[in-house]
């Protein structure tokens, strides 16, 4: 008879239960991070109607709407020229009644190697286009919860990242999270990052070529129509099962869109 426990992780106490808003910084506003931002309008307003404090989000992104960007990210070609952190949550804002902010810099260190000022929150997404913005996230939480309590200390880190027709989100606690004496399942508290654990992966996978597409048939060369969309939907479809039930067995997925197939990620 197999006795063995399957493997749970509870989420923190605090986003179940939080006296403000849970803070969130959302790094990246293009094809992902625009989608992820209305699927966050949406939980936000599913929270507050079921009593929860809800959401207060800051979007960090230094890049301007482009033509490029049109269609598949979330922009209008009355926004062409605005910052797109701008843009997004303006219009959020005026949708939801909500107070969100928006950073027109990137979520990095500064010239001189200090931190970005509001970088802490409760909970980091990143969907960033390069490994190496990964990485520099992973340094500065590392630093921002180096034996420091925060009033909004951040518990985890979600993180978005995808080729043209594949992509993974990925769950990680920044550090241990306290789990219940469970009789039934065997808790986990700590989430590797994403860099430690796909660090490899995520360097043999990344494309050398960076540069900004000049058309949205260029754009759809490198990412697939609908690839962002699905990442975004099922990825905050895993932070709504953290808020609302507080238990998940997975930590996240991979997803083949051209094969329509996802294998989740075990805790």
């Amino acid at each position: 008879m197999n006795t063995q426990k399957i493997k749970m992780h509870f989420t923190d106490g605090y986003l179940i239960n939080p006296t403000n808003p849970v803070e969130i910084n959302l790094i990246g506003a293009g094809g992902t991070g625009s989608k992820v931002l209305t699927a966050l309008m949406e939980m936000n307003h599913s929270l507050t109607e079921l009593g929860h404090a809800g959401l207060s989000i800051r979007l960090w992104d230094d890049d301007i709407v482009t033509s490029a960007n049109l269609s598949r990210q979330r922009f209008a070609e009355c926004e062409t020229g605005l910052y797109k952190s701008v843009a997004l949550i303006n219009r959020a804002n005026r949708w939801a009644g909500t107070n969100w902010k928006a950073e027109t810099v990137k979520f990095a260190r500064n010239a001189i190697g200090k931190l970005p000022e509001n970088a802490s929150a409760t909970i980091m997404i990143s969907c960033v286009d390069t490994v190496k913005a990964r990485f520099e996230i992973a340094d500065i939480l590392k630093e921002l919860n180096g034996g420091k309590f925060l009033r909004n200390q951040t518990k985890y880190w979600m993180d978005f990242g995808n080729n043209k027709h594949t992509g993974q989100v990925v769950l990680s606690t920044i550090g241990a999270i306290r789990q219940p004496s469970s009789e039934k399942y065997e808790t986990v508290s700590d989430l590797p990052l994403v860099t430690e654990e796909f660090g490899d992966i995520l360097k043999q996978s990344e494309s050398e070529d960076n540069t900004p597409s000049c058309s949205l048939a260029e754009a759809l060369e490198k990412q697939d129509l609908y690839i962002n969309s699905v990442l975004a939907q099922m990825g905050c479809s895993l932070l709504w099962n953290l808020f609302r039930n507080g238990i998940t067995e997975n930590r996240g997925f991979f997803m083949n869109l051209k094969d329509f197939r996802s294998q989740p990620i075990k805790v």
